[in-house]
């Protein structure tokens, strides 16, 4: 009987129950705010659209949304870092208001013309959520670690709509090159109840249409072998400029309310003189025409610039879906040059600008095969893994880890657990 008892299935079991039950609540939850978190989205897109004068009060909307976060806000103002750093280090909760801050935020940031996105938020809500539980249950920290991965996971798959992609998203976004497996069930199970949920709440995703395929052969795999070097460089470019411009911004302007309002001056006179609307607000419409027709081949970069001055300045949302803006738009551009289909380009540098700027080519390429079909799976992998390859050791998330360098030469460099953010500092003082 002792044996029987000690039979490893067996003492699985409760572990099973026990993250059945955890993971799903925290999935409805996370479920829940993302549905109600896209459909104001979409309500406030349309008002935009049709009331193209409400640019001129981003500057007041920016400031609005910069006193919320300096009065309520600065403990949970690093966002998806701070989630990312309480994994790594459990120390307390997350507070609860990072929910209604970032949604709020990124409401009145949308509504009137910041160029954000949308992943940061559910993300954010779906860990914020998640950790409320940790009481409720009473658990360990290393528990807490996985709770919280779990709501990543569902903020993630329910706000994309892509299940699979979340649930590795939660695992291998925390550090570059090593993820934690004693996580999966629960983040599997926590990514696809929380996309169940916010579809039975009536949400309806995007669908984007790749209408020609190409086989896997020698000049496709060289082609999406050149394309992923530019989508890497690309997405390093973004991940760059932005921090750079955030951390610039702070030592200039000291008094936190005021760089979103700076931030929206330049950006709605930006706007007005150059007829940019195209490059405001998540830009759906325009990532799902470059699947179908040729687009300005400067397009991506004018996302990149709108994009970096709202996220440097301060203004609150995610960077994913202009990453799939930029991608898309790019990848359309390049189409030709390669002689490769525009359908097929879009959809791959849909996914790959996101892959380099966020070190997950694994979820990325199950992302590409949710969305896009999984005919584009060998492609999609090529093209995310070059890209993760050539953005170097930069990215959006700052408080990733390095746990295996992506290249020997830089494990030798850089040791492991040292932060995404620290790594230039700490080569500088190597080279001293």
């Amino acid at each position: 009987m002792n044996r029987l008892f000690r039979f490893e299935p067996l003492q699985l079991l409760p572990y099973l129950g026990k993250w059945l039950v955890i993971a799903s609540a925290a999935a409805a939850l996370a479920g829940c705010a993302s549905a109600f978190f896209l459909i104001s989205l979409d309500h406030v897109t349309a008002w935009r659209v049709s009331h193209r004068w409400a640019i001129w009060l981003l500057p007041v909307a920016g400031f609005a949304v910069g006193l919320a976060y300096h009065l309520l806000g600065k403990p949970v103002d690093a966002g998806n870092n701070l989630l990312i750093d309480e994994i790594h280090d459990p120390k307390k909760v997350v507070p609860l208001r990072m929910a209604p801050l970032v949604l709020g935020g990124t409401i009145v940031s949308h509504l009137f013309g910041a160029s954000v996105g949308r992943e940061g938020t559910a993300v954010q809500m779906g860990g914020a959520l998640a950790d409320q539980l940790t009481h409720l249950f009473r658990l360990r920290h290393e528990d807490r670690r996985v709770l919280l991965m779990a709501g990543m996971s569902a903020g993630f798959a329910s706000v994309f709509g892509t299940p699979l992609a979340g649930a590795v998203f939660g695992l291998e976004v925390l550090a570059i090159g090593r993820m934690r497996y004693d996580a999966l069930f629960p983040c599997v199970v926590a990514a696809i109840v929380a996309d169940q949920v916010c579809l039975a709440w009536g949400v309806h995703h995007t669908p984007y249409a790749v209408t020609e395929f190409v086989a896997v052969g020698a000049w496709s795999v060289l082609a999406v072998v050149a394309a992923g070097i530019l989508f890497g460089l690309v997405g390093m470019l973004f991940a760059s400029v932005t921090h750079r411009l955030g951390a610039f911004v702070k030592r200039r302007i000291s008094y936190a309310p005021a760089r979103p309002v700076v931030g929206g001056i330049v950006i709605a006179t930006a706007v007005w003189a150059m007829d940019g609307y195209r490059y405001i607000g998540l830009g759906i419409p325009e990532i799902v025409h470059a699947f179908q027709a040729p687009v300005h081949p400067w397009d991506f970069f004018g996302k990149l610039v709108f994009t970096v001055a709202s996220l440097g300045t301060g203004f609150k949302g995610g960077e994913v879906t202009p990453l799939f803006y930029i991608g898309a738009t790019l990848g359309n551009a390049l189409a030709p040059l390669l002689h490769m289909p525009l359908s097929l380009m879009a959809a791959i540098g849909f996914v790959a600008v996101f892959a380099g700027a966020a070190n997950v080519p694994i979820a990325t390429t199950l992302m590409a095969m949710e969305l896009f079909g999984a005919q584009i799976g060998p492609l999609a992998a090529i093209g995310c893994a070059t890209a993760f390859l050539f953005s170097g050791h930069t990215g959006i998330y700052h408080a990733q880890r390095i746990g295996n360098g992506k290249h020997r030469r830089h494990r030798i460099a850089v040791p492991e657990h040292v932060r995404l953010g620290e790594v230039a500092a700490f080569q500088g003082e190597k080279a001293k």
